[in-house]
């Protein structure tokens, strides 16, 4: 077994120090004054070294956000089934207790409920 080589705070940060983050160079465009990456694209204008490469970009009116609770009628919600009888309700009713004492009184195990035999 080889001996640890020694591990120090200088060896550490000589490391690290090629983990400074760089700051982004984002350049104001000429024409239309907005902010972009360079050698991109203009999202606003469409625009690339002064020739129309993509289709300019409108920009579309948001609606104001309003807090609190809306007042705007709500549609009641039912249940399209909530009338129909389960076929087999009536035999799950009819097994009663005598049914939970005849298979031993425990639900078999199912995906996600945990263990069980």
């Amino acid at each position: 077994m080889s001996i640890r080589m020694r591990h120090t705070k200088g060896h550490t940060r000589n490391r690290r120090s090629h983990h400074a983050l760089e700051n982004v160079n984002i350049v104001v465009d000429k024409e239309s004054g907005t902010l972009r990456l360079p050698h991109r694209v203009d999202e606003a204008t469409g625009l690339y070294r002064g020739r129309q490469i993509a289709p300019a970009r409108v920009v579309k009116a948001k609606a104001p956000k309003t807090k609190g609770v809306s007042t705007a009628p709500v549609a009641e919600h039912t249940h399209e089934h909530a009338h129909v009888d389960h076929a087999n309700a009536t035999d799950k009713s009819a097994k009663g207790v005598s049914g939970k004492v005849a298979t031993g009184g425990r639900p078999k195990a199912r995906s996600g409920f945990g263990g069980g035999a």
